[in-house]
This record gives structure tokens, sequence and C-alpha cells, in this order.
């Protein structure tokens, strides 16, 4: 008989939430600079956010506030998660489409927000 354990995703992520949508939500809503750099997914909600070399670093800032602590990152071809609480990255499930922002979509983003020195605003 299957061990219904097996078949749980780890802790922090849910295989039901989808994106919020293909840019950094809060980005979008004007709060912050209003562009980002890449895009990170929260793998319990499906909030996106931006990563932390972006100026506003709302997939971290959404991490604190909500307590979900494990993201994944929402660029194509990348399918890494990272876990705020224990500072490590790790293999993870199959979320629900899509995995990433559109490939088309350019980084940084949106193109009419990003700053002609946008190097020297980025977090390191």
């Amino acid at each position: 008989m299957e061990d219904p354990e097996e078949n749980r995703p780890p802790p922090g992520i849910s295989l039901a939430a989808k994106p919020s949508g293909s840019g950094c939500l809060d980005c979008l809503n004007g709060d912050g600079q209003g562009w980002w750099l890449h895009l990170r997914r929260c793998a319990q909600c499906g909030h996106i956010g931006c990563c932390d070399s972006s100026p506003s670093q709302h997939a971290s800032a959404h991490a604190r506030a909500t307590g979900h602590t494990v993201v994944r990152s929402f660029e194509p071809g990348e399918e890494w998660f990272y876990d705020h609480t224990t500072k490590k990255f790790f293999r993870g499930p199959r979320l629900p489409d899509p995995q990433s922002r559109p490939p088309e979509q350019p980084a940084p983003a949106p193109p009419d927000k990003v700053p002609a020195d946008w190097r020297e605003r980025l977090h390191r």
C-alpha cells in the first residue's frame, strides 16, 4: 500500500498555487521603483516578486510579511528552490504552470521602467 506521506510536498510548498502573473506583482502595482532584474515565485501561494538584487526586493519582503519562506526561481531554465529559513537551495517538485516568466520577456523589466543606469542600482 502506498504511503500518503510520500506524495506530500515539502513544508512551505503548495502544488495548487499558480503564479500571480508574469512580473513582480508589487512593482507592477506601483510599490517601489517599478522594475526588477529577476523574478522569484512563492512556493506556497504563487506570489511573484523581484529578487534580492532588484531595487525593491519584493520576494524577500513577501517571505518576511507572510511567513512563506520557500521560493522558486521564476526565470527560464532555472528550477531551483530556496528556503529563507535554512538559507539553502534545493530541488523540489514541479509546480503548476507556467514554470517561468515568458522567455521573450526581457530582464531587467519592464522595459519602459528600467533606468539607463540600472546596473548601478542593483543590490549586490
